[in-house]
């Protein structure tokens, strides 16, 4: 009987050793630090950040407790909040926060959980959004001074965050807008003020292509009148050429201009095939017909033009 028994209790102090040495070993990963409590005192803080040792480790069983906490950068996405800016205009503003614990004893006697250092930290984060922006108004917000802004709210959020074990790694407004109402009446503005600038630039053209037109009527007026003053001295001179160069001719020949101007005469006067003249045959007109020199007959008018009717007058065809 004391063999089963002798193999029984051996039974029993291997299972109680086996119990008491995996309730004597933990393991901490590469990406987790963590503290070791005894009694609810901290006795040992393992793997923190700047360290590498992860790995196996001892503790005292049914004594000492493990707490585990993230190495990597966690994050805090916040709500979308409606702020007041310096020239009293309303912004919503969505944010999100980045941050890592770099001491897990203050992260633990701070704030123990990951959920109530998010409240904590929400909350100093829409206050640094508050206390900042109260400060700075739309357009710097919006346009000017964002990221300049992002960083002096990351700076006051990371010196409250320190009380907390925590380093702020990044923070950033990821959408700075109006609300919807003031949106409209700011897209309605926006509208009317460029309708207003488009006016504007038309009704400046239209006046610019008014002087435009007016000047070039104006130059095409004296561009004519000049043009017809340079005709009319062109003609002038011209004519009074011809009528020197005339001159001149009729003077050294006076009898060839006279048979010259007759045969011009009749060429003008006898066009066509068939012309009909009423004229005195002894008249001046066709003294060339009657004599090759001109020489007028005996008792011929000094003269004497082509009529339709009178005493002595021929009629006939001239072909």
């Amino acid at each position: 009987m004391n063999n089963p028994a002798i193999r029984t209790g051996l039974v029993i102090l291997a299972a109680a050793a086996a119990i008491g040495l995996y309730a004597s070993v933990f393991t901490v990963g590469q990406m987790q630090q963590a503290l070791v409590l005894q009694l609810g005192r901290v006795r040992d803080v393992l793997n923190p950040v700047g360290q590498n040792k992860p790995g196996l480790y001892f503790k005292v069983p049914f004594t000492d407790s493990v707490v585990l906490f993230d190495k990597r950068v966690l994050d805090l996405d916040l709500p979308v909040q409606t702020l007041l800016t310096a020239d009293r205009q309303n912004l919503e503003v969505d944010a999100f926060v980045r941050y890592r614990i770099i001491d897990p004893l203050k992260f633990y006697q701070a704030a123990g959980t990951i959920a109530l250092a998010n409240q904590r930290l929400a909350s100093f984060t829409n206050s640094a959004l508050r206390n900042v922006l109260a400060r700075t108004s739309r357009d710097a917000i919006v346009r000017t001074e964002r990221a300049d802004l992002m960083n002096t709210i990351q700076e006051d959020v990371n010196k409250q965050a320190k009380s907390l074990g925590i380093e702020i790694v990044d923070l950033r407004m990821t959408r700075v807008d109006l609300p919807a109402k003031n949106s409209q009446a700011v897209y309605d503005r926006m509208t009317s003020e460029r309708k207003k600038e488009a006016t504007d630039i038309r009704a400046n053209g239209d006046q610019a292509a008014t002087l435009i037109r007016a000047k070039a009527d104006r130059d095409v007026v004296v561009i004519l009148a000049e043009a017809n003053q340079k005709q009319e001295e062109l003609r002038g001179e011209g004519d009074a050429e011809r009528n020197r160069i005339l001159a001149e001719a009729f003077s050294q020949d006076a009898n060839f201009f006279a048979f010259y101007r007759s045969m011009q005469a009749y060429e003008q006067a006898l066009k066509g095939q068939d012309t009909r003249l009423v004229v005195s045959p002894n008249s001046d007109f066709f003294r060339f017909f009657n004599d090759p020199q001109g020489r007028r007959p005996q008792g011929a008018r000094n003269g004497a033009e082509p009529t339709t009717s009178g005493a002595g007058a021929t009629t006939g065809n001239v072909r």
